[in-house]
């Protein structure tokens, strides 16, 4: 009888999209159930730097997009493959989108309508760019990054409102993610756990 085939090695797992869509609390839930370490870039640039996103912005936005693309590139090279929460804008540079569709990388883009994100982001310092009325700025992000994202993304998952009350729309979102990266196969199904970390 033949030895069974080797179990393939966990590959970088990269959540894009625009602020509001759930990268960061998504992306924690997918690590937590595929066992991979969660990074969130923009607070992994604060910390590796000791400057705040706004605080770069203040040199100008290129300054920023070039110290994200340092990180993006050093994130994807780490030693144990990441789930890693994109800022907004990383697909704003020729070279992220690149580096996301080497084939290398799992890409999901998480897609909401600008009016439902713009009404889930809250104003916060580390967002510069939501400035004036939140449905025009994101329609307006929306119109210049959706087919960015849509050009370095594996696989597309819908961001929509909950149902009801007693509903889970972040757990719910997460499973979906994963489901959709075992289907692509850059996650193996024996890597899968349920939310208390059982192998399903």
């Amino acid at each position: 009888m033949p030895d069974p085939a080797p179990v393939p090695g966990p590959v970088p797992v990269v959540l894009v999209g625009l602020m509001g869509a759930g990268k960061t609390t998504v992306g924690r839930k997918v690590a937590r159930l595929i066992s991979q370490p969660f990074v969130d870039a923009d607070v992994e640039l604060e910390d590796r730097t000791g400057r705040s996103v706004a605080n770069w912005f203040a040199d100008g936005e290129d300054a920023f997009r070039s110290a994200e693309a340092d990180l993006l590139a050093s994130l994807l090279a780490a030693e144990v493959p990441l789930v890693i929460g994109a800022g907004g804008g990383v697909v704003v540079r020729s070279d992220n989108r690149a580096r996301l569709s080497d084939g290398a990388v799992a890409v999901v883009y998480l897609h909401g309508r600008p009016a439902f994100l713009a009404s889930r982001a809250r104003v916060k310092a580390h967002r510069p760019l939501l400035t004036g009325d939140p449905v025009e700025v994101f329609e307006r992000m929306y119109a210049e990054r959706d087919g960015w994202y849509r050009e370095v993304a594996d696989t597309v998952v819908e961001v929509r409102p909950a149902h009801d009350a007693g509903e889970k729309p972040k757990w719910r979102l997460a499973q979906q993610v994963v489901e959709a990266l075992v289907a692509l196969g850059a996650v193996h199904p024996s890597r899968v756990t349920d939310a208390d970390g059982v192998r399903l």
